[in-house]
């Protein structure tokens, strides 16, 4: 059953809300102000795309937050054992990453320490095998197509005693091919292009051969499952659900427990690599408002602060921990339905985007947080990311005049405070998760602004369980803020978010809009190898913004809170870290609770 709340008061706004009109009064001037610092900031931080500029701008991007901060240290440095509890936001109920409910960061942070992940990106977000799993990966052209030779570590086994091999690739490839219509994946991106996958030499040895070539197939099979866990649809949706029945990693489970929304970490004893430093690791989900006290009482060692400055005051204050930054990979967005009955006009969904003051929300979610306040341009690059361009245009600009004159040509004439049409007033359901303060913060802000251009938003908050599986995937909403995670590939990541729906599966392309250009200008990023790349990313950005399906609003910072002596773990960015190497130092006092 979905809970339903009723729309929040009009006369107790937000203080944020209150704040609104000076912010206004002075919105010309600020963005005047401000435009430049984005115009700046804008370039990319490692240079090689077209049109990059000198080094002096590159300087301003990094010089606030770095890429990473995770204390690093040499294994030798940490100390053997000890327990991590670390705190996540939700508790994970589908294990499969790649199905279309399990998708999330609290399901990766678990998952990167028990499967095999062939992949592995540095800070700057540049990929590497991991020898663990990977000896070598090769890539060779073949007329129309591509070969991937991958020779695997004859070491790599399943918890269940199997090797890791052809049949593991084999079994993902089909499953997440989209060819299938009973499998409820989350993407077919990549996979869709396998031709077919055969043994090689010998056992240790997996040829992938691609239709059409794939310039991010370091991508795929990252998270890596058994051959039997894609056997079948049935399988594929509900053999990982509430369980993780294999694993082939550093650590294995011990337990999940539903009730008390934990997952336990053991070390693993059969893991051939490096053996973890750690004894165990304790994910605890909890409530993002109870994490800080849990923390500055000694409850929990590692959490996300997001972006509660509350929290982040109250963290610092704790004894024996610091806080880490990074530039984050993440982009805040606004997601508009493209399906539903108002939204479906693009003029609607255009004067909505024109209608949102970006820096306002952008200003009042980083507030009090010491870390740059600049607006995203682009759908697919975050601003210290290589290739990066703003691409906003008209549309990233706050203009109710025009957004007033789009309303007008869709038929909706202004009627006392708000708009109507064929007697239907003009609201939108602006649905978030009930306990995250930034984003109804966010949807009181957006119905401020929007009702100055005739359009009524209603919020409603729902289980924060329930905002993606009863409400996102199933077009259960008009507008919905959330965080897309950002990854080494982004044209590959977010293809799934733009891509028009095929044969009503929405996969993640919540805003359920699209065009076939969008869908041409993405294929060919995709098979492009090079700089070229990021002029042919750019041009399908361009064609996103022009459909105004999704409203970017600024690229994430990570504020992590962390105990001092923990190591190689923290604000990552882009970096992935190996979880045999995450530990405390040999000064930290002796914890196995």
């Amino acid at each position: 059953m979905t809970l339903r709340q009723r729309p929040a008061r009009r006369d107790a706004p937000h203080p944020a809300v209150r704040l609104l009109g000076t912010v206004l009064q002075r919105h010309m001037a600020t963005r005047v102000r401000w435009g430049i610092g984005v115009v700046l900031l804008a370039v990319p931080v490692m240079c090689g795309g077209a049109g990059c500029t000198g080094g002096g701008a590159e300087q301003a991007a990094t010089a606030v937050l770095p890429r990473s901060d995770v204390n690093p240290m040499p294994r030798d440095r940490l100390r053997d054992g000890g327990r991590l509890r670390w705190a996540l936001p939700e508790f994970p109920v589908q294990w499969n990453f790649h199905h279309v409910n399990g998708k999330t960061g609290s399901a990766a942070r678990v998952l990167q320490g028990v499967l095999p992940y062939l992949m592995r990106a540095d800070e700057k977000g540049v990929v590497h095998s991991v020898p663990e799993y990977l000896r070598s990966a090769e890539v060779k052209r073949t007329g129309r197509g591509q070969t991937v030779v991958y020779r695997l570590n004859p070491k790599a086994r399943w918890s269940d005693g199997r090797a890791i091999g052809y049949r593991d690739f084999a079994a993902q490839a089909r499953a997440l091919s989209g060819r299938g219509s009973r499998y409820e994946i989350a993407d077919d991106t990549g996979y869709r292009r396998i031709e077919r996958v055969e043994r090689g030499a010998d056992e240790h040895v997996v040829k992938v051969v691609f239709a059409r070539p794939y310039a991010d197939w370091r991508r795929l099979f990252s998270p890596l499952y058994p051959a039997a866990a894609y056997a079948d649809p049935r399988a594929f949706n509900r053999g990982w659900r509430d369980r993780l029945p294999v694993t082939a990693g550093p650590f294995t489970v011990a337990g999940v427990d539903r009730t008390g929304e934990t997952v336990t970490l053991v070390r693993d004893p059969g893991w051939w690599g490096r053996p973890a430093k750690l004894d165990r690791i304790v994910y605890r989900a909890m409530d993002p408002a109870a994490m800080p006290g849990a923390f500055a009482n000694g409850e929990i060692d590692l959490m996300d602060v997001g972006l509660d400055t509350g929290a982040l005051r109250r963290v610092r204050r704790a004894s024996g921990a610091e806080v880490r930054q990074a530039a984050g990979p993440d982009r805040r967005l606004l997601t508009f339905n493209a399906g539903g009955p108002i939204l479906s006009d693009e003029r609607v969904r255009r004067a909505v985007m024109l209608g949102i003051a970006r820096e306002t929300i952008a200003r009042s979610d980083l507030a009090g947080l010491g870390v740059p306040v600049r607006t995203l341009g682009n759908h697919f690059y975050v601003n210290t990311q290589q290739g990066y361009r703003d691409n906003s245009g008209t549309f990233g600009r706050h203009d109710p005049a025009r957004a007033a004159r789009l309303l007008d040509e869709a038929g909706w004439t202004m009627r006392g405070r708000y708009r109507v049409k064929d007697g239907r007033t003009l609201a939108l359901r602006f649905v978030v998760a009930a306990g995250q303060p930034i984003g109804t913060r966010e949807g009181e802000l957006a119905r401020a602004l929007l009702e100055r251009i005739g359009v009524r938003v209603d919020i409603e908050p729902v289980p924060a369980e329930d905002l993606f599986g009863r409400h996102v995937t199933k077009g259960d909403f008009d507008i919905v803020p959330f965080s897309w995670l950002g990854t080494p590939f982004p044209v590959s990541s977010m293809r799934a978010v733009y891509a028009r729906p095929r044969e009503g599966r929405v996969q993640q392309n919540y805003s359920g809009g699209g065009t076939a250009a969008i869908d041409s200008a993405l294929e060919r990023a995709l098979t492009t190898m090079g700089s070229e790349v990021h002029v042919l990313v750019n041009r399908a950005d361009r064609l996103v913004w022009q459909e105004a399906l999704v409203l970017p609003l600024y690229q994430r910072p990570q504020l992590v809170a962390a105990r001092a002596d923990l190591a190689n773990i923290g604000a990552c960015g882009f970096h992935q870290p190996a979880y045999e190497d995450i530990g405390f130092t040999q000064d930290a006092p002796d914890d196995d609770g």
